[in-house]
């Protein structure tokens, strides 16, 4: 009632209200009901409003969305409730986005609630087995049984997901109840055309498989679509990654540092437990990778696109920036970065970055499997690659 009554007092034209999609007459949720109850107040007040009404918001940072994509990711068979099996009309972000920005064109004096959706009316179920399919991942196993209540399936999900249960537990109270669009009128005032839930699925999706290591994990950027995660995101949106970050200083100059990072690999080695990087090199050839043996073309230059032992060079800047997309054999994707700056007082900073998204539960048992041995390996190569890049300076010194 203050948003409403502050709205009124400063003259606004227009409210445009994000609410929840419901049935009609059905005893709702907590959840459900207070989002009901806002876009009520909006439409009540003196200012004009238009309130859209969604189910489901298809992408990345959408908590209803990354409770499916981890549920998804992380559990092959699922035993789950009966609401899984209700009908749910799904819409993508950008859908949604759209809407939000073209009411404002609407014509003066509507002030009306309009139920939004996406062309596609889907089970719960229907929704975790199709993005497992969209995802690359085996067919999910869905099994129900009648015993599970919200209460006990938001305890599930606080377990196995990091959506914390303060949100998991009034979604998953929300999904008792079917949410399909009554009516179609947008449609009429706000046309155009709408992203299905795979392609939805696939938008969200699109940095990671497209390897855009750099915008998904940093705040370097704005994202160039709504279905991209954003740096406000809550830390547990965006799907599941890993980070490994080490740092360290040395009174190497930038350039020695440089040439220490761009050589490496090949006959320089990585700086860190060579019967380590052997060993796994030797595994990921039994299991038909390509380990080891590509080794480097020039045993000082990189460029885009080269093959680096069992990694594949993707992001060169000169003196700055070394990305490397890992082609080993493993349960998702993995990339290293090596970072080199100027610290200012004629050293520079060294940074080291290993990035790994999980697929499936094998991803995630794969990492914490090999994580015992970062301190040992990453460690390693951070203290060796600055202590190469200081003697090489002090030979050139003398």
């Amino acid at each position: 009632m203050n948003t409403a009554r502050a709205a009124e007092e400063a003259r606004v034209r227009r409210i445009v209200y994000l609410g929840g999609l419901h049935p009609p007459g059905a005893a709702l949720s907590p959840h459900l009901a207070s989002r009901k109850q806002v876009g009520d107040v909006f439409l009540a007040s003196r200012v004009p409003a238009v309130v859209f009404q969604a189910a489901v918001v298809i992408g990345s940072g959408s908590a209803s969305f990354e409770m499916l994509r981890y549920l998804t990711e992380r559990l092959p068979v699922m035993v789950t409730p009966r609401w899984v099996r209700n009908r749910v009309q799904p819409i993508a972000v950008r859908d949604v986005v759209r809407y939000l920005v073209e009411a404002v064109g609407l014509p003066e004096g509507i002030n009306r609630a309009f139920d939004v959706g996406g062309p596609d009316v889907l089970t719960y179920r229907d929704m975790m087995l199709r993005y497992a399919a969209v995802a690359g991942l085996r067919p999910r196993r869905v099994v129900g049984v009648p015993v599970l209540t919200p209460k006990l399936s938001s305890h599930w999900v606080n377990l196995v997901t990091p959506v914390p249960r303060s949100i998991a537990a009034p979604l998953i109270e929300s999904l008792v109840h079917e949410v399909v669009c009554r009516e179609d009128d947008v449609l009429r005032l706000l046309p155009g055309p709408l992203t299905g839930y795979d392609r939805a699925v696939g938008l969200a999706l699109a940095r990671i498989r497209a390897g855009d290591v750099e915008t998904r994990w940093s705040n370097a950027s704005v994202p160039g679509a709504p279905s991209d995660p954003l740096p406000t995101d809550p830390g547990w949106s965006g799907g599941s990654s890993y980070v490994d970050l080490r740092e360290r200083r040395t009174h190497a100059p930038p350039d020695r540092l440089w040439a220490v990072v761009e050589g490496i690999g090949g006959e320089h080695g990585w700086y860190s437990f060579p019967l380590a990087w052997a060993v796994r090199g030797w595994a990921d050839r039994l299991v038909g990778g390509v380990g080891l043996r590509r080794g480097r073309r020039d045993a000082r230059r990189l460029h885009v696109g080269e093959a680096l032992d069992w990694w594949r060079v993707e992001e060169v800047e000169r003196g700055r920036l070394l990305r490397l997309r890992a082609e080993m054999r493993v349960p998702g994707r993995a990339w290293l970065e090596l970072r080199v700056a100027d610290d200012g007082r004629g050293g520079s900073t060294y940074r080291q970055r290993a990035v790994f998204v999980p697929r499936g539960l094998a991803g995630h048992l794969y990492w914490w499997l090999v994580w015992p041995f970062h301190g040992l390996v990453f460690g390693g190569m951070v203290r060796n690659i600055t202590s190469e890049a200081e003697l090489t300076s002090e030979f050139r010194k003398s």
